[in-house]
């Protein structure tokens, strides 16, 4: 008769280990839920297995890079917490998913997960030895669920807390398409005008002898650098994005970029209330679920994937060591210190573009070039008025002093998280309504440019030869 190793809860809540003797594992069940007890886990007892069975656990296995996308997550914590509030064992539950699940990095890490809770581990430990599905804010949570016999409902509020998460990107990745999209149109056809169409008419107007107007002249130049530097157009995206990977390897350069993101007009107000919504929901939740505070700020600092709000809730933690709350460090460290590097970008930003394109146009002279010096000027300015902006509003330092002292921290923090995705979504809708006369006024601008530069020297050349 096999032997089945169970875990449980008592009637109080305190944890059981025990072993049982039953022919099925239906039975066994049956038997401890006659004791009054609650099963959490239940496995066959059984020792180290062999070569053979190390080779029937790899079965199944297929080779995956990387970890579980975001959607998959969400589906397999909502469809776990399904199963654990129908009562089903942790183990037959991950066995359930892990036979729906398609091959990939989910379903290795289930096998996994499965094998060493057979071995004797907690859910949490298991999970914990495959990172790259199992983050450590969703491990953390499972061994606060663990602790508090409460793992059903913290696999639901994981799961809430998932989903709402998936849906602000989803709406923020939404709103992105559409300019892109536009723009790349847009790139596309203006070059293939320049490399096409305009040197068939420049060799046209080279026939007659008479002077262009000043915006043909411009619109020639351009094309002719167009057809001589074609390469640069991909390669100039490609080195700001390998430039900003770089640089966002190191601590002070991944500080410096976020904080100009942050900074740029409509734009960077979007993506702060976005990092605040998600960050104060992840701190909100693992509060609610019984993670300790410094554990809690640890993790919710991990998870900021924002250079600005790693230091502050760093700081945050530092000083809750030494006794402090969370309001009073985070209304003095939201404030960004005075930065060197991201005063350089707001210059490049500034200055670079018009030297580029007066080296286009080939108008590059001392004159102008004083153009793009103020242009750095204004970035430097813009650079000096917004960077002590706190990252952190009053509103939300308040609202968390009010949860410390009310011991509500948790739905003083959800309330904050609600706020700001409102927020977002407010801000995405409105700027998915700009960016559509935006996008008409710029593509309207330059096709009228190019119209009327290649019109004005036939008009001219009709009247003269009229």
């Amino acid at each position: 008769m096999p032997t089945f190793q169970f875990q449980a809860r008592d009637t109080m809540g305190n944890p059981i280990e025990d072993v049982i003797e039953a022919p099925t594992e239906d039975e066994a069940l049956a038997t401890i839920r006659q004791m009054g007890y609650f099963v959490t886990r239940i496995s066959v007892k059984k020792g180290r297995g062999g070569p053979q069975e190390k080779r029937g656990a790899k079965k199944g296995r297929t080779f995956a890079l990387g970890g579980a996308n975001s959607k998959k997550m969400t589906t397999f914590t909502r469809q776990l917490a399904i199963l654990q509030d129908a009562g089903l064992p942790i183990l037959r539950s991950l066995r359930i998913l892990e036979m729906q699940s398609k091959p990939g990095a989910l379903k290795n890490a289930l096998m996994d997960v499965c094998d060493e809770i057979e071995s004797g581990a907690t859910l949490s430990e298991a999970m914990a030895k495959s990172p790259k599905v199992f983050s450590r804010l969703y491990v953390n949570m499972i061994k606060a669920g663990e602790a508090g016999g409460a793992l059903e409902l913290i696999l639901q509020r994981l799961a809430d807390f998932m989903e709402r998460g998936q849906e602000i990107r989803r709406k923020v990745k939404g709103a992105l398409i559409y300019p892109v999209i536009v723009v790349l149109v847009a790139v596309l056809i203006l070059t293939f005008i320049m490399i096409k169409i305009v040197p068939a008419f420049a060799e046209m107007f080279a026939e007659f002898d008479f002077e262009l107007p000043k915006m043909t002249i411009l619109l020639i130049n351009i094309s002719n650098k167009t057809v001589m530097y074609w390469y640069l157009i991909p390669a100039i995206p490609f080195t700001i994005w390998l430039t900003v990977k770089l640089l966002r390897k190191f601590r002070q350069g991944r500080m410096a970029w976020d904080l100009f993101i942050m900074r740029l007009p409509i734009f960077g107000g979007l993506v702060e209330k976005n990092i605040m919504a998600r960050t104060t929901r992840t701190l909100g939740t693992l509060v609610a679920s019984g993670v300790p505070i410094l554990e809690a700020l640890s993790i919710t600092r991990e998870t900021a994937n924002n250079g600005m709000f790693e230091r502050m809730y760093g700081k945050i933690t530092e000083a809750i060591r030494e006794g402090e709350t969370i309001a009073k460090p985070m209304r003095q460290y939201s404030r960004p210190p005075f930065h060197p590097l991201c005063l350089m970008i707001w210059i490049t930003i500034g200055s670079a573009p018009i030297l580029f394109a007066l080296a286009v146009a080939e108008l590059l002279t001392v004159q102008t070039a004083g153009a793009a010096l103020a242009g750095g000027a204004v970035g430097a300015l813009w650079y000096f008025i917004t960077f002590r902006k706190p990252i952190a509003e009053e509103m939300v330092v308040n609202m968390v002093d009010v949860g410390e002292e009310t011991g509500e921290l948790d739905t003083m923090l959800y309330k904050v998280a609600d706020y700001f995705d409102d927020e977002v979504r407010t801000m995405t809708d409105g700027l998915m309504k700009l960016m559509e006369p935006l996008m008409i006024v710029f593509l309207g601008g330059a096709v009228g440019f190019i119209v009327i530069a290649l019109f004005l020297p036939l008009v001219a050349l009709i009247q003269n030869l009229s």
